[in-house]
C-alpha cells in the first residue's frame, strides 16, 4: 500500500505539467517520453534536446534526494528484476502500439482536446484498472 501525499501528488503534477508547457512553448514539441526516447536513438538531428530532456528525468529525482524533499530509501519493488525488465518491454511495446505513451498521451494530447489522445487514455486507464483487479482479486 502506498501512503498519500497530496502535496507531493500535486507539486509533481504541476511539475509535469510546466516542463510539458515550456517545451511546446520553447520549441513546439509534445513532451512525449516515448517519443523523445526513440528519436534520441535514432534520428541524428536534434538529439541534444532529447537527451537532455531524458537526462533530467533522474537527475531531477536525485536533486530532490539530495536536497532532502524524497526519500527513496524505503522504495521497494515486490517484483524480481527479470519480472520488472519483462514488464517494461511489454510497456514500450503497448507504447508503440498505441503511438504514444502516457506522457504524450494524458498530458499532453488530453490538455490539446485530441480525440486520439482521448481514446488512448481511457484504454490505458481501463486496461490498468483491468490488470488491478485481475491481480488483487483474481490471481
Amino acid at each position: 500500500m502506498t501512503g498519500f501525499a497530496p502535496v507531493s501528488g500535486l507539486l509533481g503534477g504541476a511539475l509535469i505539467g510546466l516542463s510539458a508547457v515550456l517545451l511546446m512553448l520553447g520549441i513546439g514539441r509534445i513532451a512525449g517520453i516515448t517519443g523523445i526516447a526513440v528519436a534520441a536513438m535514432v534520428a541524428a538531428q536534434a538529439r541534444a534536446w532529447r537527451i537532455a530532456f531524458l537526462a533530467g528525468l533522474p537527475v531531477g529525482a536525485l536533486l530532490m534526494a539530495a536536497l532532502g524533499l524524497v526519500d527513496f530509501t524505503a522504495l521497494t519493488f515486490p517484483a524480481s528484476t527479470g519480472l520488472t525488465v519483462v514488464a517494461g518491454l511489454v510497456v514500450g511495446f503497448g507504447t508503440t502500439l498505441g503511438a504514444g505513451c502516457t506522457s504524450g498521451h494524458g498530458i499532453c494530447g488530453l490538455a490539446r482536446l485530441s480525440p486520439r489522445s482521448m481514446a488512448a487514455t481511457a484504454m490505458f486507464m481501463a486496461t490498468a484498472v483491468a490488470t488491478v483487479f485481475v491481480l488483487r482479486h483474481v490471481i
